[in-house]
């Protein structure tokens, strides 16, 4: 009889000490983090009741984390572009343009590895870091040795010496992409944006000071060393793990292919963004590379300021319920329909006023790039609505069905460039958009073959935000047209009235049609409830000092008892 009597006793006790446990992470959550438990497995404060609240979450921390930088990195431009001449960011740009790819190594392919692996040891992740850490040293001695072929290839002397400092960014964010990578699997994810944002502030410092002592474009090469630094010591400072001695251990093998075929998928894919520098910068030379690389930064800014930063929080969300079809459709088609409602609308604005922009935020000598930037615009709701197929094909753990498809995708893209590379750089801007034109659907059609994600439901969700942008972009311009003589301010007040009554106007144009289409406003309430989800909730103030003391010593006491 005693021994029925004590389980239940034992069982609220472990209830207790459970709970307690539970309460002091939350109360130390965002301090620090140990990313494995003393039995060396992975810990994780996600429990599944909690998955969509803390996807929420997460999304609400890097959405902040990305607007701060996206702060940050305009300040950064709008200055550098008064300091600094077109054919600095161009001479940099033909370096980077490789030494970017090499730096992905790890970043793309062991992140995701991590986050999407059902059980994740210490002695896997030790040998992950020192495969990664092992191939970014042979990657940054072959770089550097590859200055002289750069120069000779853009045919400018410069190269040489920009690629043997950038290399110097290879290595070093091999030797934090394990801890950024345990961040994210636990979900952490407004700690990485804290890194982020400190990283971008340091380049933002360190290059702003050296372009104003006059360091030219090596502004631009110590900035991108100092900002890999910054967050290669702060994803360690923060994840407190030190990884061991390499050893025998499961699933280091196949993990290893899992990110080979991921990276091998980004490379591909990066060659299909980066094509058109390489054929700009050598057929037109550092002057023009710079002026169209500004006008490119600009038209992929809503896709790394939005897009890039909540990869992590979707793939991890939706590998947890890629068992489920309907619930896996449900929240695809949701984020589909946000970034829809978002990107079309940005897209068609930025069209509109794209140089305008560029002379705002630039200068006069960057006209020319707004120009160019023109004809990017009317892609970028289309460009951040394709990149969600990747969604699919990692989380449901396929990414050699991503490499295959990134293979298409190459061929079709690079095809365009050649094809405009005779029309110069505004020939390679208005590539760019038709590419993503042609490859959305296909994409989208392949990606959801594996699970029988059909095109229907995707085209469903987003061809009412294309119909409403277009419309309301050219009822803008036809409006815009008719009042040209009204009076305007010239230079950079000139564009900034420009652009905000030509914003207001287009908005106001463009709600309405989404409105009308949907035949309510739907998708515009269920967008703003989810940012509502977004916002911190208040926390009760049971977490004082007190509170924790008393709750150590009744967990010592249950500790004794039991």
């Amino acid at each position: 009889m005693g021994r029925y009597r004590t389980q239940p006793c034992m069982a609220r006790r472990s209830e207790n000490q459970t709970r307690f446990a539970n309460r002091v992470a939350t109360i130390s959550e965002g301090i620090t983090f140990e990313a494995f438990s003393v039995r060396r497995r992975f810990s994780s404060t996600c429990h599944w009741q909690e998955l969509r609240r803390t996807a929420v979450r997460g999304a609400l921390a890097t959405i902040t984390g990305s607007a701060g930088q996206f702060l940050v990195g305009i300040g950064t431009v709008v200055i550098l572009a008064r300091l600094l001449t077109p054919a600095d960011f161009g001479i940099v740009t033909m370096v980077t343009t490789f030494s970017l790819l090499l730096r992905s190594f790890g970043l793309n392919g062991f992140t995701e590895l991590i986050m999407q692996r059902e059980e994740m040891t210490d002695r896997l992740a030790s040998n992950l870091f020192w495969i990664n850490l092992g191939i970014g040293v042979i990657l940054t001695v072959a770089f550097a040795s590859c200055g002289q072929l750069l120069a000779h290839l853009f045919h400018n002397p410069a190269v040489v010496r920009v690629a043997q400092g950038m290399s110097l960014t290879i290595v070093i964010g091999c030797a934090g992409y394990i801890h950024t990578g345990l961040l994210q699997r636990a979900m952490h994810f407004r700690t990485t944006a804290i890194i982020n944002f400190f990283a971008q502030a340091f380049q933002f410092v360190v290059s702003i000071v050296l372009a104003t002592a006059g360091w030219h474009y090596w502004a631009l090469v110590w900035g991108s060393v100092a900002q890999t630094a910054t967050l290669t010591i702060g994803a360690w400072l923060v994840c407190r793990w030190i990884p061991s001695l390499p050893g025998r251990a499961a699933g280091t093998g196949s993990g290893f292919k899992y990110a080979i075929s991921v990276y091998s998928r980004f490379a591909f894919w990066y060659g299909t963004r980066n094509t058109d520098n390489f054929l700009v910068g050598w057929r037109f030379g550092d002057q023009a590379l710079g002026l169209y690389k500004k006008a490119y930064d600009l038209f992929v800014l809503p896709q790394t300021q939005l897009m890039s930063p909540l990869n992590a929080v979707v793939v991890s969300t939706l590998s947890r319920v890629s068992r489920d079809r309907e619930q896996f459709q449900r929240y695809l088609l949701r984020a589909i329909s946000v970034l829809a409602l978002v990107g079309m609308g940005i897209g068609a604005s930025f069209a509109l006023e794209g140089s305008d922009i560029i002379r705002f935020l630039l200068g006069p000598r960057w006209e020319e790039a707004g120009r160019i930037f023109t004809l990017f615009g009317p892609g970028i709701g289309v460009m951040m609505v394709y990149y969600t197929h990747g969604w699919i094909h990692l989380s449901i753990g396929r990414p050699e069905r991503w490499f295959r498809w990134s293979l298409i995708e190459f061929g079709c893209t690079a095809s365009l460039f050649l094809l405009a590379l005779p029309w110069g750089p505004r020939g390679i801007a208005l590539a760019w958009t038709v590419s993503y034109f042609l490859l959305m659907l296909p994409g989208f059609w392949y990606a959801g073959q594996p699970i029988g994600l059909g095109i229907g439901p995707i085209f469903a969700v987003i061809w009412k935000f294309f119909a409403a942008s277009a419309a309301a972009g050219l009822g803008t311009a036809l409006i815009v047209r008719s009042m040209s003589f009204l009076p305007m301010a010239n230079g950079t007040v000139g564009a900034l009235e420009r652009i905000v009554s030509t914003s207001l106007l287009f908005s106001g144009l463009y709600l309405t049609g989404v409105i009308v289409l949907h035949k309510g406003p739907r998708p515009i309430t269920e967008t703003v409830g989810l940012f509502r989800e977004l916002l911190p909730e208040r926390r009760p103030k049971a977490n004082s000092l007190a509170a924790v003391e008393a709750e150590t010593v009744m967990a010592a006491t249950l500790e004794r008892e039991t």
